[in-house]
């Protein structure tokens, strides 16, 4: 090999030498392994503070999950997204014990984002569950989902609102609960319509009693403890005794929650006074004996 080529080849090696041994800037030529393995799906669950467009539903799965900013119109805001800590092998089901528990976690983190007791306004508490398959795949959340409803009373309807519930039952508020005007038949109220304070009115929400872990009234025996709770709940509201005499001085309005919502775990009931002689024109709240006198009829 003549020494042209020679000094040819040498200059060929060396440069290929050289390119060999410069920095990869971090690569190694091999584009695929160093890429670390993709981590396996986890179950879907739910977040919370945010707002869904469609209604309520008491199964949730992840084909059906649109949520909302709470600025955006919308008929339900989840104020809270929980854990069942229970092995089963379905969701469990409405008289559950697990969902009982589960809707008292919701029940208090539900009052706790709107400033007061939910039922004082016109508000209506449900807890959402995965679904069947979202529950075969590890899913184990429920959803607390508040709505607002256009009234409490029978055959209430959603309200499409704009704005997150949060606070929405500090004073003042437009959702709370006040004083009402009666339908009556019979002497028995079957109706309670929203009135202004100071407009003439014969009832008033007092407030909420608790009733304790029983089975729902079906008897009349059974109302007897709601009657007695919500007169309790109307001497704190107007400041009078809680005497026998109080039957005396106002009745009560007692609206239990539906038998469903009983056996979920929603055991708050909403009481109301009642005047069945009279009307006034203002909150009895702190009246005392001399704004509810003994009733002459």
């Amino acid at each position: 090999m003549g020494r042209t080529l020679r000094s040819l080849v040498a200059a060929v090696v060396a440069t290929a030498a050289l390119v060999g041994c410069a920095s990869s800037g971090g690569l190694d030529g091999d584009l695929t392994d160093d890429w670390a393995p993709m981590g396996r799906p986890g179950p879907f669950t739910p977040a919370a503070g945010v707002c869904q467009v469609a209604d309520f539903t008491p199964t949730v799965g992840l084909a059906a999950y649109a949520p909302v900013g709470c600025d955006l119109p919308h008929r339900v805001e989840t104020v809270h997204v929980g854990a069942f800590t229970v092995g089963r092998a379905t969701p469990p089901p409405l008289d559950s014990p697990e969902l009982r528990t589960a809707f008292a976690e919701c029940d208090t983190r539900a009052s706790g984002f709107v400033g007061d007791d939910w039922r004082a306004g016109r508000l209506r508490l449900a807890v959402a569950v995965p679904t069947g398959a979202g529950w075969t795949a590890g899913s184990r959340w429920f959803r607390c989902d508040l709505t607002e409803l256009n009234t409490v009373e029978a055959a209430a309807t959603v309200v499409t609102r704009t704005g997150s519930l949060r606070d929405a039952l500090k004073p003042p508020s437009p959702l709370r609960l006040g004083c009402q005007r009666t339908g009556q038949d019979r002497r028995r109220v079957q109706t309670l319509t929203p009135v202004d304070c100071a407009v003439a009115h014969d009832a008033e929400f007092v407030g909420v009693w608790l009733a304790p872990a029983r089975p729902y009234p079906s008897r009349p025996a059974d109302w007897a403890p709601l009657y007695d709770g919500c007169y309790g709940a109307v001497a704190r509201w107007t400041g009078v005794p809680a005497d026998p005499v109080l039957r005396y001085r106002s009745g009560v309005v007692v609206r239990p929650p539906g038998a469903a919502r009983w056996a979920v775990g929603d055991r708050g009931v909403r009481c109301y006074l009642w005047l069945s002689d009279r009307t006034v024109t203002a909150s009895l709240k702190g009246a005392g004996p001399a704004g509810l006198p003994l009733r002459t009829r």
